[in-house]
């Protein structure tokens, strides 16, 4: 299963960043970071759009071989989108730490660092290498998430919860979250479907802002989403393969804008 490879991965690399860089220091670091609003960027008239950052996913290998975060936030800061998701999972994305401040340097938007997080270490790691908000997934975390999600709140982070079906729903709902996604892909076989954001959206309260995620190939399907009341999208390897063609990509967020 590629999400528990994962996970088996994650651990023994935060044990070692443990070492590298003790809690203490992790903690003096977070009180000087300052977060943008998150939540606040997605709830608009419009849906809202989540753009991406990623270089490579288990599922599709590299997706762009001359990856460059900085250029990529620079036209992300150029296009009408709400906010910016940064992978920074190492093993199977070849992401880095490193990029939330670099994309932050030349994109004023609020950014979600994207990664799996397996320890309430990395939570505070995420105040501290600058993101405004992240993502906690409800397969993982499971029973946890609620302690997971008030660590987070404690500190002044952001969260994006994320489900894939109608029992991580209600772990998610339990936990009293204000920013839910909807994964469309399943993370154990990487299957997607949008269907899945129809599914499970019917039992989301109004007041949670929902955001669809994975499987998003055009703005026909950003529009479908729409019409079933999500309030933002989350797209990565769709503007990821065509990231030079600018003007392709603004006029996809300007149509779904329109």
């Amino acid at each position: 299963m590629i999400l528990e490879d994962i996970v088996a991965k994650k651990i023994p690399q935060i044990q070692q960043e443990k070492k590298n860089i003790p809690f203490e220091r992790l903690m003096e670091s977070c009180r000087d970071a300052t977060t943008r609003d998150f939540k606040k960027s997605l709830d608009k008239k419009k849906i809202s759009i989540i753009a991406e950052i990623k270089k490579a996913s288990p599922s599709r290998g590299t997706i762009l071989e001359d990856f460059d975060a900085v250029k990529i936030a620079e036209i992300y800061e150029n296009m009408n989108v709400d906010a910016v998701s940064v992978l920074t999972e190492k093993n199977f994305f070849q992401g880095r730490d490193s990029y939330i401040k670099e994309v932050k340097k030349v994109n004023s938007k609020p950014v979600l660092r994207k990664d799996f997080i397996v320890d309430p270490y990395q939570i505070y790691q995420s105040k501290a290498i600058g993101a405004d908000a992240v993502l906690l997934i409800t397969a993982i975390l499971k029973n946890k998430l609620k302690q997971y999600y008030d660590l987070a709140k404690k500190i002044e982070l952001q969260c994006l919860v994320e489900v894939h079906n109608r029992e991580e729903l209600e772990i998610a709902l339990e936990a009293r979250c204000d920013v839910l996604g909807i994964n469309n892909r399943n993370l154990r076989d990487f299957t997607e479907n949008l269907k899945n954001t129809e599914k499970l959206i019917k039992n989301v309260p109004l007041e949670i802002t929902v955001v669809s995620e994975s499987a998003i190939k055009n703005t026909e399907d950003v529009k479908y989403l729409e019409s079933l009341g999500v309030n933002a999208v989350l797209i990565g390897e769709t503007f990821m393969r065509n990231i030079t063609n600018v003007s392709m990509l603004n006029e996809f967020v300007e149509s779904v804008k329109a």
